[in-house]
């Protein structure tokens, strides 16, 4: 993710987005494997001896069948079933659409949301952290943009929700949901992160131990430098009164947006903690 100070950079090349025949192929793969894990085990073996029954047909026999072969072709069964479209009239379907979506708009996010602020820095190797369901329209903002974002919801209907719409709107295929009890278990999440966005209201509703506890491990996860995105929400905590669980970190101010902090908190991790011992120290 961009500092502030390298967006205002003007020069700077930014690292490329995805090609749009690499975001297509992701885009077919994704609905291929959703199909997959969607039928039972004995449709998918008719689909496997369907495709050998075809591929004898177009070949008459005069082939060696491999278990790539064999893969593929079950995947292309799976594409005509499911009437994918072909790359230039996805491209035609998907330019406006993905421009749509990569809008805070588009997802009802407010004005007052420090998300907005975000926008501009996001670069498509990013990865993020959402934590609460009340976050779920970030989720769906950073899919648009490329980041990569494990999701972290406490209830199963809420998880199937959020993966429902990024595979139905064709978001993002680096994507994982997985439904957690706080406080208790908490999922391998690859690390460092460059954003993790809290939803108050979930934060809020833990006993003070296990949010401390939950605050501490994301920012363990966090890259220096990277962000933590605390999201206000109607009736929960206040953002400034988690403040104290970040020493060290600064405040941004939401790219000077009247209402922004009404909306959440955005916190920097300090490039180096002030606990951490410098490199002569750790050499002696």
């Amino acid at each position: 993710m961009l500092t502030v100070a390298q967006v205002r950079q003007t020069d700077r090349r930014r690292r490329p987005a995805p090609s749009l025949r690499q975001q297509y192929d992701e885009y077919v793969m994704q609905r291929i494997e959703s199909y997959k894990n969607s039928v039972p085990r004995d449709e998918l073996m008719r689909l496997g001896s369907d495709a050998v029954a075809e591929m004898h047909a177009g070949a008459e026999g005069q082939f060696v069948l491999t278990e790539v072969l064999m893969l593929d072709s079950v995947d292309e069964l799976i594409r005509r079933r499911l009437r994918l479209p072909g790359f230039d009239k996805w491209r035609r379907q998907s330019v406006d659409r993905r421009n749509a979506q990569r809008e805070p708009t588009h997802w009802g996010i407010p004005r007052s949301s420090p998300l907005r602020a975000l926008v501009p820095r996001l670069e498509p190797t990013d990865a993020a952290l959402v934590v609460g369901g009340g976050a779920e329209a970030c989720v769906y903002l950073l899919c648009a943009h490329q980041v990569a974002v494990t999701f972290l919801g406490g209830d199963i209907g809420t998880v199937e929700r959020v993966e429902s719409t990024v595979e139905g709107e064709s978001l993002c295929s680096r994507f994982d949901a997985y439904v957690v009890q706080f406080g208790g278990w908490l999922p391998c999440i690859d690390a460092p992160l460059d954003i993790v966005a809290l939803d108050l209201g979930t934060i809020g509703e833990l006993e003070a131990a296990v949010r401390v506890a939950v605050i501490r491990a994301t920012q363990q996860l966090t890259r220096a430098g990277g962000v933590h995105v605390l999201l206000a929400a109607r009736g929960g905590m206040a953002p400034e009164a988690l403040r104290s669980l970040y020493p060290g970190w600064t405040a941004e101010d939401g790219g000077g947006r009247k209402g922004a902090r009404r909306g959440g908190l955005v916190l920097a991790r300090p490039q180096r903690d002030a606990n951490e011992p410098r490199e002569a120290e750790v050499s002696a």
